[in-house]
């Protein structure tokens, strides 16, 4: 399944990195902690995460995720959004919570 795809089933708002919507999405992470996604996530998953800073950026290029979701109604940061950009990969975002949007990626992914 591809970004797009899953932007359109669940409704997510783009806020960046539109040119990474037709990367494949091969499962998801879901952690607020850094160090965690650095140690764990793996290539090509779609990451779910409350954290909105240019930190995040950083950790989903050098795992080559596919996608950021933001959750609650979080918006990224100036330079989060900016970076997404440059590195091509899709910051998300939702008003759901994480329980719920990760509920609705697993069932899609499964």
């Amino acid at each position: 399944m591809k970004v797009s795809d899953i932007i359109n089933e669940l409704g997510l708002t783009v806020f960046s990195g539109q040119s990474g919507i037709d990367k494949e999405i091969t499962g998801g992470y879901v952690s607020d902690l850094l160090s965690d996604v650095m140690g764990h996530a793996k290539e090509g998953q779609i990451w779910c995460t409350l954290q909105t800073h240019k930190n995040v950026m950083a950790i989903a290029s050098l795992k080559d995720l596919s996608a950021i979701i933001l959750v609650k109604g979080f918006k990224p940061d100036e330079d989060m959004a900016e970076q997404g950009e440059v590195e091509g990969v899709p910051v998300l975002g939702t008003t759901e919570t994480t329980f719920e949007i990760v509920g609705k990626l697993y069932e899609l992914l499964k």
